[in-house]
């Protein structure tokens, strides 16, 4: 089956949703200050990574809002979602160049740092997911 670019990059968007939403939600829970920080990596950094649009011809990077929003409102397991991100990554491993890995781990501290900074939780999310991009 042909898989389209648009199909890879908003199934990408949405995996970093998962994981984005799994280290704000390591500590059992998310705090405002965590979902602006999102939000904020999302339009500073996101949206620059490339032409990818969803099928509203919407930058698809927004996707990594609209899964986290979803998640939270349903109240995903943390652990569920890094590993649905951790299958992806597997998946895909050529879609994350140095780049955006360095992207991903920065948007996950700024997250885990958003809220009375990082927790035991966060620390752990944030060290499995160092260990899994080096593999």
């Amino acid at each position: 089956m042909f898989v389209s670019k648009n199909n890879i990059g908003k199934a990408f968007y949405q995996s970093l949703g998962k994981l984005f939403y799994a280290v704000a939600q390591a500590d059992s829970s998310v705090h405002s200050k965590e979902i602006d920080t999102l939000k904020e990596m999302v339009r500073e950094y996101w949206l620059q990574v490339d032409e990818v649009e969803d099928e509203y011809s919407t930058d698809a990077a927004f996707q990594i809002e609209t899964v986290f929003d979803w998640l939270l409102e349903y109240e995903k397991s943390a652990q569920e979602c890094y590993e649905e991100f951790e299958q992806f990554y597997t998946d895909h491993k050529v879609r994350f160049t140095d780049d955006i890995k360095y992207l991903t781990m920065a948007t996950a501290r700024a997250i885990a740092s958003a809220f009375s900074g990082k927790n035991k939780a966060e620390l752990i999310t944030l060290g499995r997911l160092e260990l899994l991009f080096r593999t």
